[in-house]
Protein backbone atom coordinates (compact mmCIF):
# COMPACT_ATOMS: atom_id res chain seq x y z
CA UNK A 1 0.00 0.00 0.00
CA UNK A 2 0.74 3.16 -0.90
CA UNK A 3 0.21 6.43 1.22
CA UNK A 4 0.56 10.27 0.89
CA UNK A 5 0.64 12.07 4.34
CA UNK A 6 0.07 15.88 4.01
CA UNK A 7 2.17 18.68 5.88
CA UNK A 8 5.44 18.95 7.38
CA UNK A 9 4.76 19.15 11.48
CA UNK A 10 5.38 16.99 14.27
CA UNK A 11 1.84 15.61 13.94
CA UNK A 12 2.53 14.46 10.41
CA UNK A 13 5.54 12.98 11.36
CA UNK A 14 4.02 10.82 14.05
CA UNK A 15 1.46 10.20 11.83
CA UNK A 16 4.20 8.78 9.37
CA UNK A 17 5.79 6.61 12.01
CA UNK A 18 2.76 4.69 13.19
CA UNK A 19 1.68 4.06 9.44
CA UNK A 20 5.08 2.91 8.80
CA UNK A 21 4.77 0.23 11.63
CA UNK A 22 2.21 -1.51 9.60
CA UNK A 23 3.81 -4.21 7.78
CA UNK A 24 0.78 -3.59 4.68
CA UNK A 25 2.74 -0.39 4.06
CA UNK A 26 4.82 -0.28 1.63
CA UNK A 27 5.79 3.07 0.86
CA UNK A 28 4.81 6.58 2.27
CA UNK A 29 5.52 10.20 0.31
CA UNK A 30 4.95 13.91 3.01
CA UNK A 31 3.92 16.54 1.17
CA UNK A 32 6.19 18.54 2.40
CA UNK A 33 7.13 16.52 4.88
CA UNK A 34 10.34 17.95 7.21
CA UNK A 35 13.56 17.14 8.31
CA UNK A 36 12.12 13.39 10.41
CA UNK A 37 10.12 12.65 8.27
CA UNK A 38 13.03 12.01 5.23
CA UNK A 39 14.81 10.16 7.93
CA UNK A 40 12.02 7.56 8.13
CA UNK A 41 13.33 4.33 6.20
CA UNK A 42 9.55 3.86 3.86
CA UNK A 43 9.17 7.47 3.95
CA UNK A 44 10.31 10.07 0.94
CA UNK A 45 9.37 13.84 1.25
CA UNK A 46 7.97 15.74 -2.11
CA UNK A 47 8.37 19.70 -2.47
CA UNK A 48 4.18 20.15 -2.82
CA UNK A 49 2.82 22.42 -0.15
CA UNK A 50 -0.07 21.17 1.65
CA UNK A 51 -2.53 23.84 -0.68
CA UNK A 52 -1.64 22.67 -3.47
CA UNK A 53 -4.21 20.58 -4.68
CA UNK A 54 -3.75 19.96 -7.86
CA UNK A 55 -0.17 19.31 -7.68
CA UNK A 56 -1.10 16.91 -4.73
CA UNK A 57 -4.06 15.29 -6.86
CA UNK A 58 -1.87 14.55 -9.92
CA UNK A 59 1.01 13.06 -7.63
CA UNK A 60 -1.54 10.42 -6.06
CA UNK A 61 -2.79 10.21 -9.69
CA UNK A 62 0.38 9.62 -11.42
CA UNK A 63 2.13 7.49 -8.18
CA UNK A 64 -1.07 5.04 -7.57
CA UNK A 65 -1.36 6.27 -4.09
CA UNK A 66 -3.83 4.11 -2.18
CA UNK A 67 -4.77 6.90 1.03
CA UNK A 68 -4.14 10.27 1.31
CA UNK A 69 -3.73 11.54 5.22
CA UNK A 70 -4.49 14.95 5.55
CA UNK A 71 -2.60 16.25 8.66
CA UNK A 72 -3.28 20.54 9.19
CA UNK A 73 -6.36 22.17 9.34
CA UNK A 74 -5.81 24.78 6.34
CA UNK A 75 -6.15 21.91 3.32
CA UNK A 76 -9.17 20.81 5.02
CA UNK A 77 -11.25 23.96 5.71
CA UNK A 78 -10.19 24.58 1.89
CA UNK A 79 -12.05 21.92 0.71
CA UNK A 80 -9.11 19.01 -0.35
CA UNK A 81 -11.28 16.22 0.58
CA UNK A 82 -14.19 17.13 -1.58
CA UNK A 83 -11.37 17.83 -4.33
CA UNK A 84 -10.13 14.42 -4.20
CA UNK A 85 -13.31 12.47 -3.29
CA UNK A 86 -14.59 14.33 -6.58
CA UNK A 87 -11.44 12.78 -8.65
CA UNK A 88 -12.70 9.15 -6.97
CA UNK A 89 -9.34 9.70 -4.08
CA UNK A 90 -9.69 7.67 -0.92
CA UNK A 91 -8.82 10.43 1.66
CA UNK A 92 -8.95 10.64 5.51
CA UNK A 93 -10.29 13.70 7.04
CA UNK A 94 -13.71 15.91 6.89
CA UNK A 95 -15.09 17.77 3.71
CA UNK A 96 -15.10 21.28 3.66
CA UNK A 97 -18.79 21.55 5.66
CA UNK A 98 -17.84 19.44 8.35
CA UNK A 99 -14.23 21.12 8.90
CA UNK A 100 -16.79 23.97 10.05
CA UNK A 101 -16.45 22.43 13.34
CA UNK A 102 -13.09 24.08 13.81
CA UNK A 103 -12.94 27.03 10.82
CA UNK A 104 -15.67 28.80 12.02
CA UNK A 105 -16.24 28.70 16.00
CA UNK A 106 -19.64 30.24 15.31
CA UNK A 107 -20.59 27.60 13.21
CA UNK A 108 -19.35 25.01 16.16
CA UNK A 109 -21.42 26.76 18.81
CA UNK A 110 -24.19 26.70 16.77
CA UNK A 111 -24.16 23.06 16.42
CA UNK A 112 -23.37 22.57 19.53
CA UNK A 113 -26.70 24.39 21.05
CA UNK A 114 -28.90 22.46 18.58
CA UNK A 115 -27.42 18.87 19.57
CA UNK A 116 -27.81 20.39 23.36
CA UNK A 117 -23.95 19.55 24.00
CA UNK A 118 -23.05 21.46 26.84
CA UNK A 119 -20.83 24.56 27.15
CA UNK A 120 -20.01 27.92 27.68
CA UNK A 121 -22.99 30.51 27.60
CA UNK A 122 -21.81 33.16 24.29
CA UNK A 123 -22.15 35.83 21.52
CA UNK A 124 -21.09 36.53 18.11
CA UNK A 125 -19.90 40.04 16.95
CA UNK A 126 -19.15 41.22 13.83
CA UNK A 127 -18.25 44.82 14.33
CA UNK A 128 -15.35 46.13 17.22
CA UNK A 129 -17.92 48.60 19.05
CA UNK A 130 -20.33 45.97 20.06
CA UNK A 131 -17.55 43.69 21.17
CA UNK A 132 -16.30 46.12 23.63
CA UNK A 133 -19.54 47.20 24.76
CA UNK A 134 -20.57 43.74 25.48
CA UNK A 135 -17.35 42.60 27.40
CA UNK A 136 -17.24 45.61 29.04
CA UNK A 137 -21.19 44.28 30.40
CA UNK A 138 -19.85 41.08 31.11
CA UNK A 139 -16.90 41.81 32.67
CA UNK A 140 -13.72 39.30 33.73
CA UNK A 141 -13.00 36.57 33.68
CA UNK A 142 -13.52 36.24 29.80
CA UNK A 143 -12.49 33.84 26.75
CA UNK A 144 -12.21 35.90 23.27
CA UNK A 145 -12.10 34.18 20.48
CA UNK A 146 -11.22 34.41 16.44
CA UNK A 147 -13.86 32.94 14.94
CA UNK A 148 -11.51 31.73 12.03
CA UNK A 149 -8.41 29.16 12.07
CA UNK A 150 -5.76 30.80 13.88
CA UNK A 151 -2.85 27.89 14.20
CA UNK A 152 -4.07 27.41 17.81
CA UNK A 153 -3.29 30.89 18.93
CA UNK A 154 -6.60 32.57 18.10
CA UNK A 155 -8.09 31.88 21.50
CA UNK A 156 -7.62 34.66 24.84
CA UNK A 157 -8.67 33.66 28.80
CA UNK A 158 -8.47 37.43 30.12
CA UNK A 159 -8.14 37.45 33.53
CA UNK A 160 -8.15 41.53 33.10
CA UNK A 161 -10.08 44.37 31.11
CA UNK A 162 -6.51 45.12 29.48
CA UNK A 163 -6.11 41.70 28.19
CA UNK A 164 -9.96 41.14 26.89
CA UNK A 165 -9.80 44.85 25.11
CA UNK A 166 -5.97 43.91 23.77
CA UNK A 167 -7.36 40.81 22.10
CA UNK A 168 -10.03 42.34 20.54
CA UNK A 169 -7.86 44.84 19.27
CA UNK A 170 -5.64 42.21 17.72
CA UNK A 171 -8.77 40.56 16.47
CA UNK A 172 -10.84 43.59 14.89
CA UNK A 173 -8.28 46.29 14.27
CA UNK A 174 -4.52 44.75 13.88
CA UNK A 175 -5.87 41.98 11.81
CA UNK A 176 -3.42 39.83 13.80
CA UNK A 177 -5.22 36.35 12.91
CA UNK A 178 -5.67 38.04 8.90
CA UNK A 179 -8.83 39.83 7.67
CA UNK A 180 -11.03 37.10 7.05
CA UNK A 181 -11.65 37.06 11.00
CA UNK A 182 -14.02 39.48 11.28
CA UNK A 183 -15.99 37.62 13.87
CA UNK A 184 -15.65 37.20 17.28
CA UNK A 185 -17.03 34.62 19.58
CA UNK A 186 -16.80 35.99 23.55
CA UNK A 187 -17.54 33.15 25.68
CA UNK A 188 -18.63 33.21 29.81
CA UNK A 189 -14.95 31.75 31.44
CA UNK A 190 -14.90 27.88 32.56
CA UNK A 191 -13.52 26.61 35.91
CA UNK A 192 -11.65 23.38 35.82
CA UNK A 193 -9.25 21.43 33.82
CA UNK A 194 -8.65 21.37 30.29
CA UNK A 195 -8.20 18.14 28.29
CA UNK A 196 -8.44 16.77 24.48
CA UNK A 197 -10.82 14.06 23.75
CA UNK A 198 -9.77 12.44 19.98
CA UNK A 199 -11.94 9.59 18.38
CA UNK A 200 -11.86 8.62 14.28
CA UNK A 201 -15.38 8.47 12.77
CA UNK A 202 -16.80 7.42 9.64
CA UNK A 203 -19.88 9.72 10.43
CA UNK A 204 -21.89 6.84 12.21
CA UNK A 205 -19.65 4.96 14.32
CA UNK A 206 -16.88 6.32 16.72
CA UNK A 207 -13.55 4.74 18.02
CA UNK A 208 -12.31 6.90 20.99
CA UNK A 209 -8.51 7.03 20.83
CA UNK A 210 -7.01 8.72 24.12
CA UNK A 211 -7.72 11.65 26.26
CA UNK A 212 -4.38 13.82 26.89
CA UNK A 213 -3.37 16.87 28.36
CA UNK A 214 -1.77 20.11 26.22
CA UNK A 215 0.40 22.62 27.61
CA UNK A 216 -0.42 25.76 25.66
CA UNK A 217 1.28 28.71 27.53
CA UNK A 218 5.51 29.13 26.66
CA UNK A 219 6.57 28.91 29.94
CA UNK A 220 6.35 26.43 33.24
CA UNK A 221 3.48 27.51 35.34
CA UNK A 222 1.17 27.81 32.24
CA UNK A 223 2.73 31.65 32.32
CA UNK A 224 3.24 33.53 29.19
CA UNK A 225 1.61 33.67 25.87
CA UNK A 226 -0.09 30.80 24.13
CA UNK A 227 1.34 28.91 21.92
CA UNK A 228 1.11 25.83 19.69
CA UNK A 229 1.51 23.30 22.40
CA UNK A 230 4.16 23.06 24.25
CA UNK A 231 4.11 19.49 25.51
CA UNK A 232 1.44 16.25 26.27
CA UNK A 233 0.59 13.50 27.96
CA UNK A 234 -1.94 10.69 28.65
CA UNK A 235 -3.82 9.06 29.90
CA UNK A 236 -5.40 12.36 31.64
CA UNK A 237 -6.60 11.34 34.62
CA UNK A 238 -8.47 13.78 34.74
CA UNK A 239 -10.58 11.99 32.56
CA UNK A 240 -11.12 8.21 33.43
CA UNK A 241 -12.55 5.38 31.12
CA UNK A 242 -16.14 6.74 32.51
CA UNK A 243 -15.71 9.67 31.60
CA UNK A 244 -14.45 9.11 28.33
CA UNK A 245 -17.96 6.92 27.66
CA UNK A 246 -20.18 9.78 28.62
CA UNK A 247 -17.68 12.17 25.86
CA UNK A 248 -18.55 9.74 23.21
CA UNK A 249 -22.13 9.49 24.52
CA UNK A 250 -22.93 12.81 25.48
CA UNK A 251 -20.78 15.13 22.74
CA UNK A 252 -19.17 13.24 19.75
CA UNK A 253 -22.16 11.23 19.10
CA UNK A 254 -24.50 14.00 19.08
CA UNK A 255 -22.60 16.90 17.12
CA UNK A 256 -22.09 14.09 14.34
CA UNK A 257 -25.42 13.51 14.54
CA UNK A 258 -26.81 16.84 14.22
CA UNK A 259 -24.42 17.39 11.81
CA UNK A 260 -26.15 14.90 9.61
CA UNK A 261 -29.73 16.22 10.30
CA UNK A 262 -27.66 19.65 7.85
CA UNK A 263 -26.30 17.12 5.68
CA UNK A 264 -23.50 16.86 6.41
CA UNK A 265 -21.36 13.81 7.11
CA UNK A 266 -18.34 13.46 9.88
CA UNK A 267 -14.97 11.69 8.84
CA UNK A 268 -12.35 12.08 10.36
CA UNK A 269 -10.76 12.82 13.67
CA UNK A 270 -12.87 13.76 16.33
CA UNK A 271 -10.80 17.04 18.64
CA UNK A 272 -13.25 17.62 21.13
CA UNK A 273 -11.14 20.21 23.72
CA UNK A 274 -13.16 19.71 27.24
CA UNK A 275 -12.98 21.47 30.23
CA UNK A 276 -14.07 18.92 33.41
CA UNK A 277 -14.93 20.23 36.45
CA UNK A 278 -15.98 17.54 38.81
CA UNK A 279 -18.42 15.69 36.76
CA UNK A 280 -19.07 18.35 34.91
CA UNK A 281 -17.92 18.18 31.13
CA UNK A 282 -18.37 20.85 29.01
CA UNK A 283 -16.65 21.15 25.52
CA UNK A 284 -14.03 24.46 24.96
CA UNK A 285 -13.97 24.05 21.00
CA UNK A 286 -13.83 21.11 18.29
CA UNK A 287 -11.11 21.05 15.98
CA UNK A 288 -11.58 18.80 12.65
CA UNK A 289 -7.83 17.30 12.86
CA UNK A 290 -5.13 15.57 15.38
CA UNK A 291 -4.18 17.92 17.80
CA UNK A 292 -0.06 19.10 17.37
CA UNK A 293 1.54 17.55 20.41
CA UNK A 294 -1.73 15.79 21.45
CA UNK A 295 -1.23 13.29 17.98
CA UNK A 296 2.32 12.34 19.18
CA UNK A 297 1.48 10.90 22.35
CA UNK A 298 -1.38 9.12 21.64
CA UNK A 299 -0.45 7.23 18.36
CA UNK A 300 2.77 6.33 20.82
CA UNK A 301 0.27 5.05 23.10
CA UNK A 302 -1.81 2.94 19.98
CA UNK A 303 -0.41 -0.62 19.53
CA UNK A 304 -2.44 -1.94 16.71
CA UNK A 305 -5.55 -0.99 14.58
CA UNK A 306 -4.49 2.37 13.68
CA UNK A 307 -3.97 1.73 9.32
CA UNK A 308 -7.02 0.12 10.05
CA UNK A 309 -9.50 2.91 11.29
CA UNK A 310 -8.07 5.38 9.10
CA UNK A 311 -8.67 2.95 6.27
CA UNK A 312 -11.72 2.89 7.47
CA UNK A 313 -12.83 6.11 8.33
CA UNK A 314 -11.77 6.85 4.70
CA UNK A 315 -14.26 4.55 3.20
CA UNK A 316 -16.94 5.40 5.46
CA UNK A 317 -17.24 2.28 7.47
CA UNK A 318 -15.50 1.49 10.91
CA UNK A 319 -18.01 -1.03 12.01
CA UNK A 320 -15.29 -4.13 12.49
CA UNK A 321 -12.17 -2.21 13.60
CA UNK A 322 -10.24 -1.71 17.03
CA UNK A 323 -7.89 0.02 18.03
CA UNK A 324 -5.52 -1.49 20.85
CA UNK A 325 -3.74 1.03 23.48
CA UNK A 326 -0.51 -0.16 25.29
CA UNK A 327 -1.03 0.29 28.98
CA UNK A 328 1.24 2.42 29.32
CA UNK A 329 1.29 6.07 29.72
CA UNK A 330 3.07 8.52 27.23
CA UNK A 331 4.51 12.19 27.50
CA UNK A 332 6.43 14.64 25.35
CA UNK A 333 8.06 17.86 25.38
CA UNK A 334 8.14 20.42 22.52
CA UNK A 335 12.23 22.44 22.32
CA UNK A 336 10.93 25.54 20.69
CA UNK A 337 13.48 28.38 19.14
CA UNK A 338 14.24 31.29 21.76
CA UNK A 339 12.07 33.93 21.51
CA UNK A 340 8.58 31.67 20.26
CA UNK A 341 5.71 32.15 19.55
CA UNK A 342 7.26 35.37 18.85
CA UNK A 343 10.19 36.52 17.16
CA UNK A 344 12.93 33.85 16.97
CA UNK A 345 15.84 32.30 14.70
CA UNK A 346 16.23 29.95 12.39
CA UNK A 347 19.07 27.58 10.87
CA UNK A 348 20.58 26.32 13.70
CA UNK A 349 22.40 22.94 14.02
CA UNK A 350 20.85 19.81 16.16
CA UNK A 351 22.52 17.70 17.84
CA UNK A 352 21.69 14.75 19.69
CA UNK A 353 18.83 13.82 17.91
CA UNK A 354 20.16 9.85 17.20
CA UNK A 355 21.38 9.46 20.59
CA UNK A 356 17.84 10.05 22.10
CA UNK A 357 16.20 7.89 19.89
CA UNK A 358 18.78 5.51 20.79
CA UNK A 359 16.88 5.51 24.48
CA UNK A 360 14.66 2.80 25.09
CA UNK A 361 10.89 3.48 24.65
CA UNK A 362 11.77 7.32 23.37
CA UNK A 363 11.01 8.49 19.75
CA UNK A 364 11.64 12.33 18.61
CA UNK A 365 9.19 13.51 16.22
CA UNK A 366 10.28 16.65 13.71
CA UNK A 367 8.71 19.33 13.27
CA UNK A 368 10.22 22.77 12.48
CA UNK A 369 13.28 21.58 10.69
CA UNK A 370 15.12 20.76 7.82
CA UNK A 371 17.32 18.16 6.20
CA UNK A 372 20.82 19.81 4.89
CA UNK A 373 23.56 17.43 3.87
CA UNK A 374 23.25 15.15 6.68
CA UNK A 375 22.26 18.13 8.95
CA UNK A 376 19.37 18.90 10.91
CA UNK A 377 18.84 22.52 11.16
CA UNK A 378 16.17 24.24 12.79
CA UNK A 379 13.49 25.82 10.50
CA UNK A 380 10.29 27.05 12.91
CA UNK A 381 9.73 28.23 16.06
CA UNK A 382 8.21 24.68 17.48
CA UNK A 383 11.49 22.34 16.16
CA UNK A 384 11.34 18.72 18.22
CA UNK A 385 8.98 16.82 20.24
CA UNK A 386 10.78 14.41 22.66
CA UNK A 387 8.41 11.54 22.83
CA UNK A 388 8.57 9.00 25.35
CA UNK A 389 6.52 5.85 26.44
CA UNK A 390 6.49 4.69 30.53
CA UNK A 391 4.74 2.41 33.10
CA UNK A 392 2.94 5.07 34.61
CA UNK A 393 2.87 9.09 34.06
CA UNK A 394 5.72 9.49 36.49
CA UNK A 395 8.22 6.92 34.00
CA UNK A 396 7.23 8.66 30.76
CA UNK A 397 7.77 12.50 31.58
CA UNK A 398 11.37 10.97 33.55
CA UNK A 399 12.32 9.34 30.28
CA UNK A 400 10.83 11.96 27.84
CA UNK A 401 12.92 14.73 29.93
CA UNK A 402 16.12 12.26 29.43
CA UNK A 403 15.25 12.75 26.09
CA UNK A 404 15.63 16.33 26.23
CA UNK A 405 19.05 16.61 27.70
CA UNK A 406 20.40 14.93 24.75
CA UNK A 407 19.56 17.21 21.94
CA UNK A 408 20.89 21.18 21.59
CA UNK A 409 20.64 23.75 18.92
CA UNK A 410 21.11 27.34 19.88
CA UNK A 411 18.53 29.39 22.07
CA UNK A 412 16.62 25.90 22.79
CA UNK A 413 14.10 26.31 25.12
CA UNK A 414 11.56 24.29 26.27
CA UNK A 415 9.10 23.63 29.92
CA UNK A 416 10.33 21.94 32.73
CA UNK A 417 6.79 20.81 33.74
CA UNK A 418 5.52 19.16 31.46
CA UNK A 419 3.08 16.48 32.93
CA UNK A 420 2.64 17.85 36.79
CA UNK A 421 -0.73 18.22 36.63
CA UNK A 422 -1.76 14.46 36.11
CA UNK A 423 1.04 14.16 39.15
CA UNK A 424 -0.62 16.49 40.94
CA UNK A 425 -4.60 14.69 40.52
CA UNK A 426 -2.72 10.90 41.02
CA UNK A 427 -1.28 12.72 44.13
CA UNK A 428 1.88 11.80 43.68
CA UNK A 429 3.57 15.65 44.18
Amino acid sequence: MKILVIGSGGREHAIVWKLSQDERVEKIYAAPGNGGTSCEEKCENINIKATDFDGLINFVKENNIDLTVVGPEDPLSCGIVDMFEKEGLLIFGPNKAAAQMEASKAFAKDVMKNANIPTADYEKFEEYDEALAYLHKKGTPIVIKADGLAAGKGVTVAFTMEEAENALKEIFLDKVFGSQNNTVVIEDFMEGEEATYLAITDGVNIIPLSVSQDHKRVYDDDKGPNTGGMGAYTPAPVCDANKIERVTKEIAKPMIDELKKRGITYKGVIYAGLMINGESIKVVEFNARFGDPECQVVLSRIESGFLDAVLGSAKGDLSNVKVINHNKSAACVILISGGYPKDYKSGYEITGINEADKIENIKVFHAGTNADNNKILTSGGRVLCVTALGDTLAASIEKAYQGVNKISFQDMAFRKDIGKKGLKILGEI
